[in-house]
């Protein structure tokens, strides 16, 4: 398919600029896929449409501060990082602005306790090291640098965002950007799950730069994905085999754990997913099969991108620009704060 075949218009009014005050407050649209069906809800009824014994999977990363703002050693000069991607202890990819103005062997300084050195240049991305003295380079790096909102929040980060652009069960330190499809979930969610008698079951992606690369080609198939780091331990990976054994329904919360799960997929033996950690570049687009994920939670996606590929994959085209039509006409909120849509 062609870049512009994923393209749609909507009003930059719709793009969330803040969270809503409650977590499960946020509009829900339900899409049935057999019946091309779509209901609209709100998310604290999400139990509704889940079944006894489906098996719902999370993405436990946790969102690290990764956008930094610091001078030039030498001019003074402002400069502004963002950590996309950590490939050793104190080693880093990052984008950089103003970008051509920073070459290898320029000093950031970011206060008198964190500062860097710009190593190389790789991927469209500096190489960064950083140096933090004495003190605990983790704990300098968070004092120092922001939450990454995406660009399109036009606002400075807030205090509350350190709290909000993070999942409640958000428990291993990697990502630069959150796993938003999770973001809904409150105490009072997961009660319900329990309740209906839904299992849960954890894995992790640590999101980098990969998900948001800008696709450029125009035969979408030929766009290459750069790679995040994944873990699917032993117990998420015995639930997974034992919702496949029984046919219950595996749903994945986001694009991310979605795309561990199919990856698994890949590595199958005898018909079972095996615990297993490693790099994925796993591009899904139509065609694709699916071998795991029967259905999936998402928020709404941007245009032209691989995450909106993925949703059209899974649900088909057709039906899910109809369900993005509604949703504009509906006036849903949209992205990274947005609204959700669950598609079954």
């Amino acid at each position: 398919m062609k870049l512009s075949d994923f393209d749609y218009k909507f009003s930059r009014n719709l793009i969330a600029q803040y969270p809503l005050k409650k977590r499960d407050d946020s509009r829900l649209l339900v899409i049935d896929r057999k019946k091309s069906r779509i209901k609209h809800c709100y998310f604290k009824n999400i139990q509704d449409f889940l079944n006894k014994d489906d098996l719902i999977v999370f993405n436990d990363t946790k969102v690290i501060s990764a956008r930094l703002i610091g001078r030039k050693e030498d001019t003074g000069g402002k400069v502004e990082f963002l950590l996309t991607e950590r490939i050793g202890s104190r080693l880093w990819r990052a984008l950089v602005k103003p970008g051509q103005r920073v070459k290898t062997g320029t000093r950031v300084i970011f206060n008198n306790r964190l500062s860097s050195e710009v190593m190389g240049f790789e991927q469209g991305m500096r190489l960064v090291k950083f140096n933090s003295g004495n003190g605990n380079f983790e704990s300098e790096l968070d004092n120092a640098a922001k939450i990454p909102l995406p660009p399109y929040i036009k606002r400075d980060v807030e205090p509350a965002d350190k709290e909000r652009y993070q999942t409640i069960y958000a428990s291993k330190q990697g990502a630069v950007a959150a796993p938003t499809a999770g973001l809904h979930f409150t105490k009072r969610s997961f009660l319900g799950l329990k309740k209906k008698g839904v299992e849960t079951a954890f894995l992790t992606l640590h999101v980098n730069y990969a998900t948001f690369r800008p696709v450029t080609e125009n035969e979408v198939s030929r766009h290459k994905m750069h790679k995040e780091y994944y873990e699917l331990l032993p117990k998420a990976a015995g639930q997974i085999n034992r919702a496949r054994d029984k046919k219950d329904r595996i749903i994945a919360v986001g694009t991310t754990s979605c795309r561990v799960l199919e990856t698994a997929a890949l590595n199958l033996e005898a018909l079972k997913v095996t615990p297993q950690k490693g790099w994925t570049d796993l591009f899904i687009h139509p065609p694709y099969n699916f071998k795991i994920v029967n259905g999936m939670l998402t928020n709404f996606h941007f245009p032209r991108t691989t995450l909106f590929m993925l949703v059209s994959a899974f649900c088909g085209h057709k039906l899910i620009v109809k369900a993005y039509q509604e949703a504009i006409e509906r006036k849903y909120r949209f992205f990274s704060y947005g609204d959700a849509m669950l598609m079954i």
